[in-house]
């Protein structure tokens, strides 16, 4: 464990740290990847593009479909030890912030406070209307297209709902975006867990950070672009191995 041990130096001499975590702190938890080679779920189901949810009813519809009558893993998903590691981390106040690809809500259910993540791409719980931002809870929408066969339309305004993440084609949330880059201006260490780094604007804010001067760690089972710049990198099980640098016997 003599890079746990390194991760472990690295956290105690640290007193800012921002997370950055990617799909592989939640495949611990039973969530599939979306991009892995051949078991990766757009390998499966093509995604639908931004631009063909809105000008088609029948993709919105396909989109619900494969919501309420696909797999259930997310919504199934608990915590595992990675998550409740990092929610021990912030609650020691030893770090402040996790900024995340993943839109599982999985940081909030291992006890994040909601205004410590940042959510780069969303979340997946909840649905929001495009036009008027009224938010929706995803157990309603269920029970509508359970009955009318169909989600319908913003009740507040006749806007189109969808479900509050960043889907392929659509512009990147601003306030995250803004909110992220302003940790990593603050932060004196970043840990990556379970991220290829390669999906970007995201994948940016670690390197990011690196440059400004904070230190680097990546956790992640396979080799990543910025393996060369970290000051530590494990290519081994996110949970086991942050729980330990944590501290924490998980």
């Amino acid at each position: 464990m003599a890079d746990a041990d390194e991760l472990r130096a690295l956290i105690e001499s640290s007193s800012r740290i921002v997370f950055f975590t990617g799909a592989g702190i939640s495949t611990e938890s039973g969530i599939p990847d979306f991009r892995s080679p051949g078991t990766g779920l757009w390998n499966k189901i093509k995604p639908i593009q931004f631009q063909d949810f809105v000008a088609s009813e029948e993709v919105r519809q396909e989109s619900w479909r494969r919501r309420f009558d696909g797999e259930r893993q997310m919504e199934n998903a608990e915590p595992n030890r990675g998550h409740l590691a990092v929610a021990h981390l912030i609650a020691e106040g030893r770090a402040h912030c996790v900024i995340t690809q993943n839109v599982d809500n999985l940081h909030q259910n291992s006890g994040v406070p909601d205004h410590a993540v940042v959510e780069l791409h969303g979340n997946a719980t909840y649905a929001k209307c495009l036009d008027c931002d009224t938010r929706y809870e995803m157990a309603d929408l269920e029970q509508q297209y359970r009955s009318l066969g169909a989600v319908q339309p913003c009740g507040r305004c006749g806007g189109i709902l969808k479900s509050a993440t960043i889907s392929f084609g659509q512009a990147m949330p601003e306030l995250e975006m803004q909110r992220a880059q302003e940790a990593c201006q603050h932060c004196d260490l970043i840990i990556v867990l379970g991220s290829s780094l390669q999906v970007y604007p995201a994948a940016g804010f670690p390197e990011y950070a690196k440059r400004l001067g904070a230190g680097l760690a990546i956790v992640n089972r396979e080799p990543t672009p910025l393996d060369d710049m970290a000051d530590v990198v494990i290519h081994d099980a996110i949970g086991i191995t942050l729980s330990y640098a944590a501290g924490l016997n998980l």
